[in-house]
């Protein structure tokens, strides 16, 4: 094992905005040209919000040919080989790049102030582009469609069939849901068994949380203020928000009826994932504390961990020391690292050098599973296509030598 295979769990790419409108099916792109400045502008209030903007622009000097990777596949192959990527699994881009798709189609999948029609028709056309970005390399890309599942559960299920007939392997589900209905809602049973039937992994991605007005307040009108600690409150619940949908997967008995069904949470962090568990289990099996309210588990063959751990993956992007230190509290087998290229909290373009610090001196068969192995194994990649591009860029094992 001279070098490493490396399975990114968590990159992203995404068009330059206007070029979604080729995608877009026709009737949709004169709104699109009306719509184009407003998700400009309201994309640059976020980053302002968000305190990126001015770290974005710093970081990004000198790096804008190889940040043209988020949508050309010439660029994003130099930058994967340079950070010994053999593998990467995508999801749409956002603010870093100005790039996410039209209508409300990115990651955090809003439900207030879109039209589901209009959120609709900008998955579609970021699917589009995203299958035959994949078709440029489809032994190194795993793509993930976005589906709105909560508006059309039959569309819903038409674009996980579209998605798997042409090359795409996962379905970036939105993380809340608002007054819609959850996800262990008898009306979701036809998408669990369409991804299921087609081999395709659900996604919840961190990026949705509470409505922003929450955390930052009003934008308009006589109470808009700076508010401190707006970041910090929701860097603090996203990851919440994020991983809220198992607990509805697993408590509504979604995983039992369909054990073929797998689920990755990604860039949550997994720091949470032993407490969660364990509350979970406690809840599962000391009954008796909660007899008053009668049979709320005899739907369930299994403990609550018991479904995570066959069926769940957590994409730790840019994973930190500690996190790799209670691989096995977490769960070693469900860990998958991940870049987060091309954003500016990614390990790249210092990704060999931030792998060395999380994960140097440890076993190197575990090391091997959570930087490949695991991902290989979760998406399904195909090693035999890529074991010749580990053997040439992924990382030598001595890399990781204490």
């Amino acid at each position: 094992m001279s070098r490493l295979l490396v399975i990114s769990s968590d990159c992203h790419a995404g068009l330059p905005p206007e070029q979604y409108r080729d995608y877009l099916d026709p009737q949709y792109r004169e709104l699109f040209d009306q719509a184009l400045p407003l998700q400009i502008e309201a994309t640059e209030v976020a980053a302002k919000q968000f305190l990126v903007a001015d770290i974005n622009r710093e970081w990004r000097t000198g790096l804008e040919p190889a940040l043209a990777g988020a949508w050309d596949h010439d660029a994003r192959i130099d930058v994967l080989d340079a950070d010994g990527i053999a593998g990467e699994v995508i999801f749409p881009d956002g603010i870093t790049e100005m790039n996410m798709p039209p209508f409300g189609a990115g990651l955090s999948l809003p439900t207030e102030n879109v039209v589901p029609e209009l959120q609709w028709a900008g998955a579609r056309a970021h699917n589009r582009w995203l299958a035959e970005f994949v078709r440029m390399a489809p032994e190194r890309r795993q793509g993930v469609a976005i589906v709105p599942a909560l508006w059309d559960v039959e569309e819903a299920v038409r674009e996980v069939e579209w998605a798997r007939a042409n090359g795409l392997s996962g379905a970036l589900l939105p993380c809340a849901w608002g007054r819609l209905l959850p996800y262990h809602h008898p009306r979701y049973e036809p998408l669990w068994a369409a991804c299921q039937d087609n081999g395709i992994v659900l996604h919840f991605h961190s990026g949705a949380a509470a409505p922003m007005e929450d955390y930052f307040g009003p934008t308009e009108g006589p109470d808009v203020a700076a508010l401190p600690g707006a970041v910090g409150i929701y860097i603090s619940e996203v990851a919440w928000y994020c991983a809220r949908p198992l607990t509805f997967l697993i408590w509504g008995g979604v995983f039992e009826r369909f054990p073929g069904l797998k689920a990755a949470v990604t860039e949550g962090t997994s720091i949470w994932v032993p407490e969660y568990l364990r509350l979970l289990d406690h809840r599962y099996e000391e009954t008796h504390y909660s007899a008053k309210l009668g049979d709320y588990r005899s739907h369930l063959s299994r403990k609550p961990s018991e479904y995570f751990a066959t069926q769940v993956a957590l994409g730790a992007s840019c994973m930190p020391r500690r996190e790799a230190q209670q691989r096995h509290e977490i769960g070693l087998d469900n860990l998958l690292w991940g870049s987060d290229y091309p954003h500016p909290e990614g390990t790249w373009p210092e990704t060999q050098k931030q792998m060395r610090e999380t994960f140097h001196g440890l076993p190197l068969e575990e090391i091997a599973a959570m930087l490949g192995g695991n991902a290989a194994r979760f998406y399904g990649f195909d090693l035999d296509k890529l074991a010749p591009i580990a053997a040439r860029i992924g990382p030598e094992a001595s890399l990781f030598d204490d």
